[in-house]
């Protein structure tokens, strides 16, 4: 078997979708069948290096370098005309911040903020008036990186995923450490489709925009949680809204999602419940890809390439910061078991004290003069006889 296929044969059930319908799909299918982002890209490349070879080195440097992931999320799905044109003042900062349409014509008037809020909210007659109107969506990218080039990026994406059978609107914010567009599509398209983003789809976009950014030079990349040995993130828009929320002091009350989480991991602490089914299978998950990327260090530094040598050593390296994978629910319960043995070891200061002065304050018992012992036992203590005068 040639090396290239070996390393192939090593690192591709690391991709593999866990489940029918899995996001990473497509990803699957194109590091096996060496198509799409695996397919020969690189005229520099040797003629005798097999193609998907050259990229699965590429996506396997890019994770255990800890190259950037980009980050795309769907905010919400906002119904009817009022509803849209709060969404488009929200992005525009109150005509601050430009809006740009998919033919990048800059908007800020309100007028025609409302009337494009009013032409996406124009719900047809056969449909209901909750319909969905448009659906909003987050790009985001790391500190540092080029908040123009995240923007170009990101058009290119949408140029791309949804083409021009839906209008969609974006504004670009830098008012946080990572620059990030949000994104608005018309729900309604030109051939009657509704644009409806599951998570599959959310992936194609997170692929579309990472190559975008590596086609300007920006490292990115958009691989899936388990191989980089990260837990499921499983948390949703909302919920990352609330707890910043509480995290900026704008709000005081814990979520009920947090709270559940709390409770469950204390009761496993106390040894009255049990970790979730999903954590031990996570946990066998990473040790197969642990053996993957295992083998996968091993034939690479068989190979008579220094960049091959080097690499090996980063997928070493990076096997040694991860032995296991932590996920939430581990995040929790070690948060949980740190309190119910501090708990025990402040019950057990408060019990030493009390337990010394008790025995000061113990009466003690007088001392009897010894009269010898007799058959049944110990003399028992009679008092003196009094003297007569």
């Amino acid at each position: 078997m040639a090396f290239e296929d070996e390393l192939f044969g090593a690192l591709k059930p690391v991709f593999r979708p866990r489940v029918f319908g899995d996001p990473n799909l497509k990803y699957a299918k194109q590091i096996v069948s060496g198509t799409g982002q695996f397919a020969p890209h690189h005229a520099s490349a040797p003629a005798s290096a097999s193609p998907r070879s050259i990229d699965v080195r590429a996506v396997l440097a890019r994770v255990v370098r800890k190259s950037p992931e980009v980050v795309v999320k769907v905010t919400g799905r906002k119904k009817g005309a009022a509803h849209v044109a709060a969404h488009l003042d929200y992005i525009g900062r109150k005509g601050e911040i430009a809006i740009e349409t998919r033919d990048g014509e800059e908007i800020k008037d309100k007028a025609d903020i409302a009337r494009i809020a009013e032409e996406w909210g124009d719900t047809a007659s056969w449909r209901k008036g909750t319909s969905v109107s448009a659906v909003s969506m987050v790009f985001s990218m790391t500190q540092g990186t080029d908040p123009e080039t995240v923007k170009q990026a990101v058009r290119d994406a949408a140029d791309r995923m949804i083409g021009d059978n839906h209008d969609y609107l974006m504004a670009l914010h830098v008012d946080t450490d990572r620059p990030h567009v949000h994104l608005t599509v018309q729900a309604e398209g030109l051939n009657r489709k509704r644009f409806d983003p599951r998570r599959e789809d959310l992936f194609k976009f997170r692929e579309a925009f990472a190559e975008a950014l590596r086609s300007r030079g920006v490292e990115a990349e958009a691989t899936p949680r388990y191989s980089r040995g990260q837990g499921k993130a499983g948390v949703s828009m909302a919920l990352t809204q609330m707890r910043a929320k509480i995290l900026s002091g704008a709000s005081r009350q814990p979520t009920d999602a947090d709270m559940k989480q709390a409770r469950e991991a204390m009761m496993i602490a106390l040894g009255k419940g049990e970790q979730p089914a999903f954590v031990a299978k996570a946990k066998e998950r990473w040790e197969d890809t642990r053996q993957r990327y295992e083998a996968a260090a091993e034939w690479l530094e068989r190979s008579g390439n220094r960049a091959d040598r080097a690499l090996a050593g980063d997928v070493r390296a990076f096997l040694q910061e991860r032995p296991t994978i932590e996920t939430v629910p581990d995040r929790a319960l070690r948060e949980a078991t740190r309190r119910v043995k501090a708990a025990q070891e402040r019950q057990e200061g408060q019990e030493r004290p009390q337990d010394r002065s008790q025995q000061q304050q113990a009466p003690r018992t007088p001392e009897r003069p010894h009269e010898g012992p007799t058959r049944d036992g110990p003399t028992p203590y009679r008092p003196a006889p009094t003297r007569r005068r």
